[in-house]
């Protein structure tokens, strides 16, 4: 049994914080952040958060899309935790439970909510998304309808999984994708394997996966009936169609947001496939209409996700995923800084690096 007294009294000594002060500017420092426990709220002191690739991208860009820092802000938004204080109407949970947490918290009251798309809420405050400060601090309160109980064979590591698992189940949901079906996964980064694993889980017969980092290819080879294609020496195109008897591939997911694969996204699709946008380009692409058209291809586009993190957590605890050959760094809280630099460098062979707070297990 925890002792969650000591837990908070540990962590209300703390403020510090990994702060994005700038473009290329980080800082590990007291930045403490109010926040009061409502009635249907949980604090929940941190303990692992996965850096993303949107948090990398703020540190380096300084902005995405309209999304732009103008002032400090804290970086971090999948995470995992123990609950430490509950408030007065809360019923699923207690001091002492593991969570993990969705990010993104909408307007109950807005259409979009209301029509079950919470996630197309423009007014949603997502953590780590300027000017809404993320997660890598001591604790932070949160509604109970977005906190979900990990079952004691998830770990806190798997659990800060949840959100980027979460994209790639919400895009094989998008796409209706049938057991059976071949599958072509491009891009063999976080969100691509992720949708590997998640295709796989859903019944895909086999998934081949593009990318030109080989170490990346060979983890992505270790999930399931994977084969894989380095796009830089092989055709994309050529491979799907020996796979599929010249077929083509039922379902593609475009997970790099690359310009140049989103060009030629059609080829190597089936009559009556469906092509999934699930990484979001720097630029500005396009592709081939009337080549969609022939083939009567559907397209679907996904924003992050919506109605999925339960069933990302009964995946893990039964067992048909296993996200942790995907984790291939931890470092301490200490070491923050010099994670996200690392990461910003994009080592070959690194998929996902992970930030322990050091709370023990």
């Amino acid at each position: 049994m925890r002792n969650i007294d000591a837990l908070k009294a540990s962590r209300a000594g703390d403020q510090r914080a990994l702060v994005l002060e700038a473009k290329d500017k980080l800082a590990l420092r007291d930045c403490p952040v109010q926040e009061t426990l409502g009635a249907h709220d949980v604090r929940i002191a941190i303990h692992t958060v996965g850096i993303c690739g949107s948090d990398v991208h703020y540190y380096t860009h300084g902005a995405i899309g309209p999304f732009v820092v103008r002032e400090p802000m804290i970086l971090g938004h999948e995470a995992s935790g123990i609950v430490t204080e509950i408030g007065s109407a809360v019923t699923t949970l207690k001091p002492g439970d593991r969570v993990c947490m969705e990010p993104g918290i909408p307007d109950p009251n807005s259409r979009a909510t209301r029509l079950g798309l919470y996630n197309l809420d423009p007014a949603v405050q997502f953590w780590a998304t300027p000017p809404v400060h993320g997660v890598l601090r001591p604790s932070v309160v949160h509604p109970e309808a977005f906190t979900f109980k990990l079952p004691d064979n998830v770990s806190f590591a798997a659990a800060a999984m949840v959100e980027p698992l979460a994209v790639g189940v919400h895009a094989v949901t998008k796409a209706k994708a049938a057991p059976g079906n071949v599958a072509v996964v491009i891009g063999a980064g976080p969100i691509g394997l992720v949708t590997v694993l998640a295709a796989l889980a859903g019944g895909c017969a086999h998934v081949i996966v593009s990318d030109i980092d080989d170490t990346k290819l060979e983890i992505a080879r270790k999930l399931g009936s994977v084969s894989t294609v380095n796009v830089s020496r092989e055709s994309l195109v050529d491979a799907v169609k020996a796979r599929t008897e010249g077929w083509g591939a039922d379902v593609i997911y475009e997970c790099a947001g690359s310009e140049k694969a989103i060009a030629t996204i059609f080829e190597p699709l089936c009559p009556g496939g469906v092509v999934v946008f699930v990484g979001i380009p720097l630029s500005n692409p396009s592709y081939d209409v009337s080549q969609a058209m022939l083939k009567e291809a559907r397209v679907e586009h996904v924003f992050r996700y919506a109605h999925v993190f339960p069933r990302c957590v009964a995946m893990l605890a039964s067992g048909a995923v296993d996200v942790s050959p995907l984790i291939t760094r931890t470092f301490t809280f200490d070491q923050s800084v010099e994670a996200f630099e690392l990461a910003a460098k994009a080592p070959k062979g690194e998929v996902k690096m992970q930030i322990e707070m050091g709370i023990g297990d």
